[in-house]
């Protein structure tokens, strides 16, 4: 019989109604990848807030954060960065990650086979905000484990340098943000227009929580590392969580797996899919740390 969200303290509660933000992807020709590129989403993002009640996901009555717990040697844990460990902030430079998570991840560290970050941000700037030893950083979504995407990194800035937008630069890809814009629908308006520059120079345009980001035509997402970190750990079972649209790559990669838990950061932002594909869902990155104590 399952149990629900409220029985085993892991669900969120909501009491925002369901919003819906404009996005677009695309995909993209030169020069040719040396492998078949996966279509990255293509549809506006869907927010996924309920309304006015909790927000709640059974478990299998064999609780499987317990399964996890009861034998961490055997099992990783896998997380985001931004919006899942650090609250989300207008500018990405000012987001920090609460003491107490920091301290939860250096006792998951000591215990698990492997718990890792696997940021958009680049490694090292996702180690700078995280702090934590013992923790394995993975950035640009994966990008970093790539070696083809390097030759990719020169024209991806000569390509920002056309855009009239602030970027953050991220190595091997680059974001242009519109959460401070006075006015979202003429940004985002804008935003799209260099989306489809970027496919027609060669690029991959994705959009995420008020932001484009483009990359390079790699095959190499949140999946694809995850895949890579198990399968160099020798690891068959693995929590993951996150709360954006690159997260769904991600929760793909736990199929299969011996043991496999999605979990999803709810905000009104984060999109549909995500809550829909969740095994578990919080309200926040606080309701993950009390998530991330069961462990």
């Amino acid at each position: 019989m399952p149990i629900e969200a409220s029985e085993v303290a892991i669900a969120g509660r909501s009491e925002k109604r369901l919003t819906r933000s404009r996005s677009g992807t695309t995909t993209v020709p030169p020069p040719t990848p040396s492998r078949a590129l996966k279509k990255p989403a293509t549809k506006p993002m869907r927010t996924s807030r309920t309304g006015n009640r909790p927000i709640v996901r059974s478990v299998p009555s064999e609780d499987v954060l317990a399964r996890l717990a009861g034998d961490p040697q055997r099992a990783a844990i896998l997380l985001d960065v931004d919006g899942t460990l650090a609250p989300i902030v207008p500018r990405p430079e000012d987001a920090r990650v609460p003491d107490d998570a920091k301290r939860e991840l250096s006792r998951l560290a000591t215990s698990y086979g492997l718990v890792a970050c696997i940021s958009g941000r680049t490694g090292e700037d996702a180690r700078r905000l995280v702090q934590v030893e013992g923790v394995r950083y993975v950035g640009t979504h994966g990008l970093e484990l790539e070696p083809e995407a390097e030759r990719w990194r020169v024209p991806i800035h000569e390509f920002a340098a056309t855009v009239d937008w602030p970027v953050e630069d991220k190595g091997l890809s680059v974001s242009f943000h519109y959460r401070e814009a006075a006015d979202d629908e003429a940004a985002l308006e804008y935003l799209e227009g260099v989306a489809e520059r970027a496919r027609v120079a060669g690029l991959v345009p994705r959009f995420g929580r008020k932001v484009l980001e483009l990359r390079p035509p790699v095959q190499a997402d949140k999946g694809t590392a995850v895949r890579r970190l198990l399968a160099e750990s020798g690891l068959g079972r693995a929590l993951y969580a996150g709360d954006n649209t690159t997260d769904l790559d991600a929760f793909g990669a736990l199929e299969g797996l011996e043991l496999g838990v999605r979990v999803a950061v709810s905000s009104d932002e984060a999109p549909a899919e995500l809550v829909r594909s969740a095994d578990v869902i919080v309200g926040s990155p606080q309701e993950l740390l009390g998530l991330l104590r069961r462990l």
